[in-house]
């Protein structure tokens, strides 16, 4: 069965922390995943009794599972994250580092990791992924980019995440804009379905969102002054007077077991 893991977030390895300063917001502001996902990786594991959400940050990926499986384990090493995750009876949260999981071996059916899979070791997180799967188990990772909303908001969120901030992202932020084709993938991948993700937002919830990225965050560290601000008038002009408008962002998605 999996530990607590609070003990394997202290046992000295580092992770990348961009996300702790905004927990709350990120739990406000970032965009749902389609349930038609989770019912796909439900209907692909051998048995739905444990999965395993690594790098659960809002918890998010971690209650939309446990609608489908009996048990839940939500691991994130950024302890703010954990404190504003969503809670749920079938889902248990523990602190830790995905390279060194709260899990004993061959115990889960299933691992997730949503929006995070760039920032791990590759080298230590795979044989720890293959020492947590059941025999057939399966691993799942997916992401996202930039939203499509219209072409003039569109244009304004580009030159944003390009010429603003563009300087301020990580350099593993590489591995999102490649959908993540880029990042190694040793087990023997599977088809998957192609799926997106919809919203209905006010400009404000739009500006939200953008307030979370890593990118924004560093930015605003360094120079004191909120680089949003640089493009809040021009972002509003391109909206037009709609209270909301729907947003979509695709969505990439890798799925394999281990052979």
């Amino acid at each position: 069965m999996f530990r607590t893991g609070l003990a394997a977030h202290t046992i000295g390895m580092t992770f990348q922390d961009h996300f702790s300063t905004q927990a709350d917001a990120y739990a406000r502001f970032r965009p749902t995943y389609p349930d038609a996902l989770y019912a796909w990786l439900a209907s692909i594991v051998p048995t739905r009794e444990l999965a395993w959400d690594c790098g659960t940050g809002n918890g998010q990926a971690a209650v939309a599972l446990a609608a489908h499986f009996a048990r839940v384990i939500a691991s994130d090493p950024s302890r703010e994250q954990i404190a504003h995750a969503a809670r749920h009876a079938r889902v248990s949260y523990c602190v830790a580092i995905a390279e060194a999981p709260p899990a004993a071996a061959r115990a889960a059916d299933l691992v997730t990791v949503a929006q995070a899979l760039h920032w791990f070791d590759f080298e230590r997180f795979y044989p720890a992924l293959e020492r947590a799967l059941k025999p057939g188990g399966l691993f799942a990772a997916w992401g996202y980019g930039l939203m499509h909303i219209t072409p003039q908001v569109d244009a304004v969120v580009t030159h944003y995440y390009t010429d603003v901030v563009g300087p301020y992202w990580p350099p593993d932020r590489r591995h999102i804009e490649s959908g993540y084709r880029t990042i190694p993938f040793p087990l023997g991948e599977i088809a998957v379905p192609a799926l997106s993700m919809s919203a209905v937002w006010t400009l404000a919830e739009l500006l939200g969102y953008l307030d979370t990225w890593s990118a924004t965050r560093r930015y605003l560290k360094e120079h004191g002054q909120h680089p949003l601000d640089q493009v809040r008038a021009e972002l509003a002009r391109a909206w037009g007077g709609a209270p909301t408008r729907p947003i979509t962002w695709p969505l990439f998605l890798r799925a394999g077991r281990f052979t």
